[in-house]
């Protein structure tokens, strides 16, 4: 960052490191002790849509490099999503998958395209919650939508998702800027 940009208020944007995805696995097993939510065996990685032969072209890929059936879909905004489907209790097996494709994406020259990952768990009461990775700030926050809550009337149970944050502190880098605790209604594996 230079001397104006310091000036002027800018800062430098923050460099995705999808190493950091590693640390779900820990993140999973403290969230389990200390919150009662177990992995579901899902994730997923958001990018924005990538057009024709690239985009039937990533889809092989990812499949190739997994070696088993990743579903790819787009939601209603017309982001696409690849899940992943594992074991509940291979949660490094899963979180290898979505480094694998966020990091395969990215060497193809897809990292702007990029938009976050995230890992599915569910609690004993069926409260669903999701470990959302920002790709572009290299952060996570905890996303947890409120049970029957869908549509335009989708609710988010924050007191619990500000509860996983104080949880998750140590394990994982937190999302600070809550603005950008971005709700993902539907995701594939939430």
């Amino acid at each position: 960052m230079g001397f104006l940009d310091a000036i002027l208020g800018r800062s430098k944007p923050v460099r995705p490191d999808l190493d950091r995805l590693f640390a779900l696995p820990s993140a999973a097993v403290t969230l389990q002790a200390a919150a009662g939510f177990r992995p579901t065996g899902l994730g997923s990685v958001c990018f924005a849509s990538v057009e024709g032969g690239a985009f039937r072209g990533i889809q092989e890929e990812v499949r190739n490099l997994l070696g088993r059936p990743a579903e790819f879909s787009q939601d209603e905004y017309g982001y696409s999503w690849m899940l992943a489907r594992h074991e509940p209790d291979d949660s490094a097996g899963l979180v290898n998958d979505l480094h694998t494709v966020n990091s395969s994406l990215e060497s193809a020259g897809f990292g702007p395209q990029l938009l976050c990952s995230l890992m599915g768990f569910r609690d004993d009461r069926d409260r669903s919650l999701a470990l959302v990775y920002l790709y572009k700030r290299g952060t996570f926050y905890p996303f947890a939508p409120l049970t029957g809550s869908e549509g335009a009337a989708a609710k988010r149970d924050n007191a619990l998702e500000l509860e996983i944050r104080a949880v998750l502190a140590d394990d994982l880098e937190i999302e600070t800027d809550l603005s950008r605790w971005f709700p993902v209604w539907g995701a594939p594996g939430l």
